[in-house]
């Protein structure tokens, strides 16, 4: 499946192919008003390890040491770490090799300001909610002894499959209506599933507590069909331990007027935050981002709106990097980890230059 639309009839694709406090306040802020004023704000730009992971390119994932020291090279403020193998998983990692991740980052002079769970909590078979309430307990805690002030959530992550060596959305996305979140349960409703999300997140926020780490929930499919549910699921679960992580690439829809209301009355409840997608030079060598398929509109999300309307709600924290799609050459071949290595340096580049404006 190619995630690649050209918009731009010049140029080519180049090379072919801590947060030391939790991000603002803990409590939801009203709606912020158009009124002109401009809160402080500090956007740091971090790298999230799944881009290195081993997942979307040929060949192996990077080691922890050597994620760090490409997220120092590129200019990164900090790293995310995703909880999968080989690099991040809780179960593999004793208090020594923590100890040498902490190292790891003293050494290179970054912070970790998050580390994602990949839960599900919308089964409606307990078993399967309480392995997945396990694994955020395991995430907490090496968040703590990391250093990190916030873990990630989905609502229901269905996984990434990994086919021939290398992964892929085909199987778990409802491209086709075949594989859809739905069907995955066909007795269990929306709204139950909605609900074992709900009662998942409350035990959530309480470890969050329990171990002095935010949980933060990402406005992600399935189940949350738009940021409106993710932000339901926070005002009713009640707790000033989860927060939200409002991604614009994801949004259902790419209208400004529809994201500014979005970001303002999500307001101080944000605490953490990713953009994505692919980037090249252009012949004047300017880089512009090209449209996936999977951008609502078929355009590219405006960063530079999203990023004055963070800074309008004072958002002080990151805003992470994540090459988390299958990567393709023109020609329908994968790309190589040089690839990435392109992508990460140059989605920084692109970012700073709207965010340091």
């Amino acid at each position: 499946m190619n995630r690649r639309k050209f918009i731009e009839t010049s140029g080519a694709v180049a090379g072919g192919a801590m947060l030391g406090t939790v991000a603002n306040s803990v409590n939801p802020a009203p709606d912020v008003k158009e009124s002109g004023v401009q809160k402080s704000s500090r956007i740091k730009l971090g790298l999230y390890s799944i881009s290195y992971g081993g997942v979307w390119y040929p060949g192996p994932a990077l080691s922890f040491d050597e994620l760090c020291k490409r997220a120092k090279e590129f200019g990164y403020d900090g790293v995310e770490l995703d909880n999968k193998r080989p690099m991040g998983n809780p179960m593999d990692l004793d208090q020594s090799r923590r100890g040498e991740m902490k190292n790891s980052l003293a050494r290179y002079g970054l912070e970790i300001p998050c580390v994602a769970a990949n839960n599900d909590f919308s089964s409606p078979i307990p078993e399967h909610r309480e392995c997945q309430l396990l694994m955020v307990r395991e995430t907490a805690r090496l968040a703590k002894d990391l250093g990190a002030k916030i873990v990630r959530l989905f609502a229901a992550w269905p996984g990434v499959p990994i086919h021939e060596g290398v992964g892929t959305y085909d199987f778990v996305h409802d491209h086709d209506g075949f594989y859809s979140f739905m069907r995955q349960y066909p007795y269990a409703t929306w709204l139950a599933r909605y609900n074992f999300v709900k009662e998942g997140l409350k035990e959530a926020a309480k470890i969050g507590e329990e171990n002095g780490v935010v949980m933060a929930l990402q406005n992600h499919a399935p189940l949350i069909r738009n940021w409106k549910d993710m932000l339901n699921l926070i005002k009713e679960v009640n707790s000033p331990w989860l927060k939200a992580c409002l991604d614009l690439p994801i949004f259902e829809k790419q209208d400004k007027d529809y994201i500014a209301n979005a970001v303002r009355t999500i307001g101080n409840l944000q605490a953490h935050s990713h953009f994505g997608g692919e980037y090249y030079r252009d012949e004047n060598k300017v880089i512009k981002p090209i449209v996936l398929d999977y951008y609502a509109d078929g355009r590219n999300p405006d960063y530079t709106h999203y990023i004055q309307l963070m800074n309008e709600i004072g958002y002080n924290g990151y805003f992470t990097f994540e090459l988390c799609h299958p990567l393709l050459n023109k020609d329908h071949t994968l790309a190589g980890i040089d690839f990435v290595h392109e992508q990460v340096s140059l989605a920084r580049e692109f970012m700073a230059g709207i965010v340091n404006k």
